[in-house]
């Protein structure tokens, strides 16, 4: 908190944002969230920040940092976090939850069409021209954000060598996360100026929520505790109950402790986990085959929402494969709620339980410095998931090369995906160029790719 702020206990909101104004906002965020972590980042900043002012640039980018250390998909924490702090538990559920469900309702479509009649191009038509699209977003997200945060030569440094760090060497996230922190806490001890980047700005002052304003909910150990045992009942309980109904070799049980498991391991988004979760349900369980896999993936990242979601397609063919008593499509739609529900509740937990002392610490300015070489380092691994994002849109084949200790991804000229490439090169000119709303420039770029797409077929 402020140093000019004294410690408060809960206090009303005050800040003229209706929960109904919000809800729709959130409810268009969830529907815009494509691009993976990276281009859902870009959606809500360009929408809370620039556009509705209704989050400061340094509460936003303080919010942001403490979700990148978290476990599970960041984005969708951000935007719990975000919910919350505009209407507490109400407004995170509302924003967390909304996140998911555009992506939740559009994989289990797929997943119904693909256990049922193994076809699923007409809906990932509609999403075409959505994925190169987005890299325009992403990029534009990456400069505002980076020309906010990187005031001085030592943040862009940061910034450059945590960008090395996880595109070349492939230095795990949280490593990149604490060295940085770190860094700000000692180098902030001998060159202040430098290192204490996080605070008020001057066009901060526009937005509804600055620094200026005191968070709504004071830490207690009282609160803390009846959230951690909330949430841990919430995600438990089912598995308890299922377990004492169903036994420990029904499949539901294996799906719940398995990805109960993954939701606390996925550091660093979900590129760092999907080779572990794509082995043990494939290899292991048997859930599913490797091409069922690489489907389920395609699936993922051409819908909004969270990349993790994946995780559903998987609990739903793992059910679907594996029913028991139950109907084959009653199963997977039952297995691929109750993965969703397991990865997503410690989301929630991480968010309650932790931002309020985020939020608390605000005024801290060792805090702040940590904070701020943080934050240049998420800019540099931002542009990582831009580059790995974009590669992956425009090139169908990409070969992981080691080279003196480095990892180098060198795309096939040859399988240079043109349609795409294109889409993508109006979707810069729409945005950069004639300024166009970022509605206007996915609407247009979706249509596109979907004509494309639709002729080509």
């Amino acid at each position: 908190m402020n140093a000019s702020l004294p410690p408060q206990k809960n206090v009303p909101m005050n800040h003229g944002i209706t929960f109904h104004e919000a809800f729709w906002v959130w409810v268009r965020i969830a529907c815009l969230s494509f691009g993976g972590p990276a281009g859902q980042i870009a959606v809500m900043h360009r929408i809370l920040v620039e556009e509705k002012k209704w989050v400061s640039e340094s509460r936003f980018l303080h919010a942001l940092n403490y979700c990148m250390f978290l476990p599970g998909p960041e984005a969708q924490q951000l935007a719990t976090y975000i919910g919350w702090l505009l209407h507490r538990t109400l407004g995170g559920i509302t924003a967390g939850t909304l996140f998911v469900l555009p992506g939740f309702i559009s994989i289990l479509i797929l997943s119904v069409l693909y256990a049922g009649y193994q076809d699923t191009h007409f809906i990932q038509a509609l999403f075409f021209g959505l994925k190169p699209a987005v890299l325009a977003v992403v990029v534009e997200a990456v400069f505002r954000i980076g020309k906010r945060a990187l005031k001085n030569n030592v943040m862009i440094a940061l910034a450059v060598l945590a960008f090395i760090a996880i595109f070349f060497f492939n230095v795990p996230f949280p490593m990149i996360i604490l060295s940085a922190g770190l860094t700000g806490w000692v180098g902030g001890k001998f060159w202040e100026e430098k290192f204490y980047v996080i605070k008020g700005h001057a066009t901060d002052d526009e937005a509804v929520i600055t620094d200026k304003i005191a968070s709504h909910t004071r830490p207690t150990f009282s609160r803390a505790l009846r959230v951690v045992s909330l949430c841990l009942l919430l995600w438990f309980g089912p598995l308890a109950v299922l377990f004492a109904a169903l036994g420990s070799s029904h499949v539901f049980v294996k799906e719940g402790l398995f990805f109960s498991k993954a939701a606390v391991v996925t550091f660093g988004g979900a590129y760092s986990v999907l080779a572990y979760i794509a082995q043990e349900a494939v290899h292991t369980y048997c859930w599913l085959t490797a091409g069922d896999m690489l489907n389920g993936l395609g699936m993922a990242e051409t819908t909004p929402g969270p990349l993790i979601q994946v995780v559903q397609f998987v609990g739903f063919m793992g059910a679907y494969r594996n029913p028991g008593t139950l109907h084959p499509m009653l199963a997977g739609i039952l297995g691929s709620v109750l993965t969703t529900w397991v990865t997503y509740i410690p989301c929630f937990l991480w968010i309650f339980l932790g931002a309020p002392y985020i939020e608390h610490l605000r005024g801290n300015k060792t805090i702040s410095m940590a904070l701020s070489s943080i934050t240049a380092a998420v800019v540099g691994v931002v542009l990582n998931l831009a580059v790995w994002f974009s590669l992956h849109t425009l090139f169908a084949e990409i070969h992981e090369v080691p080279a003196f200790g480095m990892r180098l991804l060198i795309p096939q000229w040859g399988t240079l995906d043109l349609a795409c490439a294109m889409i993508a090169a109006g979707a810069f000119l729409l945005l950069f160029r004639f300024k166009r709303g970022m509605i206007t420039t996915l609407a247009s770029s979706a249509f596109a790719g979907l004509i494309y797409y639709l002729i080509r077929r």
